[in-house]
C-alpha cells in the first residue's frame, strides 16, 4: 500500500525507508562509524565549553540523533553539540545560575527544552523566513567573534590556571593575571596537543598523499587526530601520574546510558532563559540550513526549512528529557558525514548507537584524559570558524553592513554573546529600514529610438517639458511614503510647464496603506495644480490590490502597461512637445 504524501511530509523518513537497501547500511554504517570517531572527543569537548560535566555532551549525542533521523529531511546533516551554541548555552545558563552553581545542568537542559519548543512551534506554524532576520554579515561576524572567544576562553585549561568571565575582556584580564599559576606539566599536554592537531589537520593529508595512501583512508586517519590525541594523552596522564602534578582530568564519568527525566520548571529561570533560548533556536537554525541546503544542493536533493524546524526542535526536546543539552546541525560532522559516504539520516541513528556503545564501555577509560587536551580540540576546531577575508569582503562591498557586522564582533567580545547577535540583528533591522525608507529614485527619459527608458543623470536620453516621469526602485511602504511625495514635489516646482507625471513602478513588489494614502494625496496634490498623475509597468499583484480601493477610481490620469505606452499617450496629447536632450 502506498503512503500516503502527507504522512510522508509529516515524518520524512517514511520516504527513505521504503528504498533502504543493504548497500545503503553499509555505506550509512561506514559514515557512522567515522563521524562517532570524531564526535566523541568533541562531545566531550563541547560539554566542557558550556560548563557542563562531559557526559552531557555524550547524551545529547544519543537520543537527539534519533529524532533528527525521524523528522529530518537532510540526507547528511549530522546533528550533536556544537561550539557556538554550546559558547551561548553556557553564557545564558551561567548568567541565571551562576557557572557550576546548583541547578545549573537542569538549566542546561530546560534552556533545550524550551529551544526544542521555539523550534517546533515555529516550524509548525511555518515560520522559518524569521531566520531571514538574521543577515549574512551578522551570521558571519558573530559566528567569527564566537570561534576567537571560545579560542581565548579554552586558553585556561590550557595553562592550567583558573579564569572567569563571559567577555573577551574580563577572559584577558583574568588570564594575564593568573598568568604566574600556569601548571607547566598542563601547559606542555596543552602545547603538544595544539601542535599534533594543527599538525594533523593541515599536514598530514598532503604528507600521506606523496606515498599514495587512499584518499579514504587519509580523510579517516585526518579525522580521527583528536582520538589519537586524547589516546596519547589519557595514556601519558595516567602513567606519569599528572594528576598528581596539578594536571586537571576529566575524572570520573558515570557509565551507562542517560535517564528520561524532565528538568525542575522554575518559572523565574523560564523567563530569563526565554530570550537566549531564542537567538539559539535561530543561530542554530540558520547554521544547520545552510549546512543542510548546501550539501543536498550537491545531490540534488530538496530541504524544507520548516520540516527542519521541527526536526531540530525535536532533537532538542530528545536532548533535554535524556540529560543533554541544545543541539542543531553541526558544519563540520556533516561534511564528514557526506564525505564518508551517507546516504539516508540512518546514518546519525547509527551514529547514535555507537555514541550509546561508548557511554556503555568507554567513558573509565577517559578518567586520565587531561581537559588541556580537550581545550587544543576546541581551539583547532573552532579556529576554522573565524573568516577574516569574509570581513574585508564585506568592508569592500558596503559600509553599512559592516558596521552591524563590527557591533555584532565588539558586543559579542566586550558584553556578550547574546548581546552581541541581539544588537546585530536589530542593527541589520534599523539599517534596512533606513535604506529603505530612502529608496533609489530617477528621472526617466526615452533612449532615443527605442521603447527603453533610463536614468537622465546616466545616459543620454529624450525628454518632453510637459511629462516627467519618476522611477522607484523598491517597494512603497509607511517607512518611504513621505519620501516618495516630497520627491514628487520637490521635481513638479522645477517644471511649471509640466502636464503630465507618470510614476514608474517596475521595482515596486507592494504597496502598504500608507503609502496608498501618500498616492491619493499625490494625486490630489497634482490635480489642483492641473497636472495628471500616472502609473506605468505596475506588477499584477501591487494592481490586485488597488483595485480593491478607490484609487484608481479617483486617478486623474491612466495606468499603462509599459512606460513606452505612456510616452506615446502623452505625445498625442500633446503633440506640439519638443523633445529635448538635457545637457550632461
Amino acid at each position: 500500500m502506498a503512503i500516503p504524501n502527507s504522512l510522508k511530509r509529516f515524518f520524512p523518513f517514511l520516504d527513505w525507508a521504503s528504498s533502504y537497501n543493504r548497500q545503503s547500511f553499509l555505506n550509512d554504517g561506514t559514515a557512522a562509524i567515522i563521524v562517532t570517531i570524531m564526535l566523541i572527543p568533541q562531545s566531550l569537548a563541547y560539554a566542557m565549553l558550556a560548563g557542563l560535566p562531559p557526559q552531557m555532551g555524550l547524551y545529547a549525542s544519543i537520543l537527539p540523533l534519533v529524532a533528527y533521523a525521524l523528522f529530518g529531511t537532510s540526507r547528511t546533516l549530522a546533528v550533536g553539540p556544537v561550539a557556538v551554541v554550546s559558547l551561548m548555552s553556557a553564557t545564558a545558563v551561567g548568567a541565571v545560575v551562576g557557572p557550576g552553581g546548583a541547578g545549573y545542568v537542569e538549566a542546561a537542559m530546560l534552556l533545550a527544552l524550551i529551544s526544542g519548543g521555539m523550534l517546533l512551534t515555529l516550524g509548525l506554524l511555518r515560520l522559518g523566513f524569521l531566520a531571514n532576520f538574521l543577515s549574512h554579515p551578522v551570521i558571519s561576524g558573530f559566528i567569527s567573534a564566537s570561534g576567537i572567544l571560545i579560542a581565548v576562553s579554552q586558553l585556561k585549561h590550557i595553562l592550567g590556571i583558573s579564569v572567569s568571565g563571559h567577555n573577551l575582556i574580563d577572559i584577558l584580564q583574568g588570564l594575564l593575571s593568573a598568568l604566574p599559576q600556569t601548571n607547566f606539566y598542563t601547559l606542555f599536554i596543552g602545547v603538544i596537543s595544539l601542535g599534533f592537531l594543527l599538525a594533523v589537520r593541515f599536514y598530514l593529508d598532503p604528507a600521506l598523499a606523496k606515498i599514495n595512501v587512499r584518499s579514504e583512508w587519509r580523510q579517516f586517519l585526518v579525522k580521527a587526530g583528536p582520538v589519537f590525541a586524547v589516546i596519547g594523552t589519557t595514556l601519558a596522564a595516567s602513567q606519569f601520574q599528572l594528576a598528581a602534578k596539578g594536571v586537571e582530568t576529566v575524572g570520573r564519568v558515570p557509565v551507562g546510558l542517560p535517564q528520561m527525566q524532565l528538568p525542575a520548571f522554575d518559572m523565574d529561570i523560564v523567563h530569563a532563559l526565554l530570550l537566549p533560548a531564542f537567538l539559539i533556536s535561530l543561530i542554530g537554525f540558520v547554521e544547520s540550513i545552510s549546512v543542510a541546503q548546501t550539501l543536498a544542493a550537491r545531490r540534488r536533493q530538496r530541504i524544507d526549512p520548516n520540516r527542519e524546524l521541527v526536526a531540530l526542535g525535536a532533537a532538542n526536546l530528545a536532548s533535554g528529557i535524556s540529560g543533554g543539552y541544545a543541539v542543531t546541525g553541526g558544519f563540520a560532522r556533516s561534511i564528514v558525514n557526506y564525505d564518508a559516504g551517507a546516504e539516508t539520516p540512518a546514518a546519525g541513528a547509527l551514529t547514535a548507537i555507537g555514541i550509546a556503545l561508548a557511554t556503555l564501555f568507554l567513558t573509565p577509560l577517559i578518567y586520565a584524559l587531561p581537559k588541556a587536551t580537550l581545550a587544543a580540540t576546541i581551539i583547532v576546531a573552532v579556529l576554522t570558524l573565524v573568516d577574516f577575508e569574509m570581513m574585508r569582503t564585506i568592508w569592500r562591498y558596503s559600509k553599512q553592513d559592516f558596521s552591524a557586522m563590527a557591533t555584532t564582533i565588539v558586543l559579542t567580545w566586550t558584553v556578550g554573546v547574546v548581546a552581541g547577535v541581539a544588537s546585530g540583528v536589530l542593527l541589520s533591522v534599523l539599517l534596512h529600514l533606513y535604506r529603505t525608507s530612502r529608496p533609489h529614485y530617477a528621472l526617466v527619459g526615452r533612449v532615443p529610438g527605442t521603447e527603453h527608458f533610463r536614468n537622465i543623470d546616466r545616459h543620454d536620453v529624450e525628454t518632453c517639458e510637459t511629462m516627467l516621469t519618476l522611477r522607484v526602485d523598491e517597494s512603497l511602504y509607511f517607512a518611504n511614503a513621505r519620501f516618495l511625495e516630497d520627491q514628487v514635489y520637490a521635481a513638479i516646482a522645477q517644471r511649471p510647464n509640466l502636464k503630465h507625471v507618470v510614476l514608474m513602478c517596475p521595482a515596486v513588489n507592494a504597496i502598504d496603506a500608507s503609502a496608498l494614502e501618500s498616492l491619493e494625496a499625490i494625486n490630489e496634490r497634482l490635480e489642483i495644480a492641473g497636472i495628471t498623475f500616472h502609473l506605468s509597468e505596475v506588477k499584477g499583484p501591487v494592481m490586485d490590490r488597488l483595485k480593491r480601493s478607490h484609487f484608481l477610481s479617483s486617478l486623474t490620469g491612466q495606468v499603462f502597461l509599459s512606460q513606452y505606452d505612456a510616452y506615446r499617450f502623452v505625445s498625442q496629447q500633446n503633440e506640439t512637445a519638443t523633445p529635448e536632450t538635457p545637457s550632461f
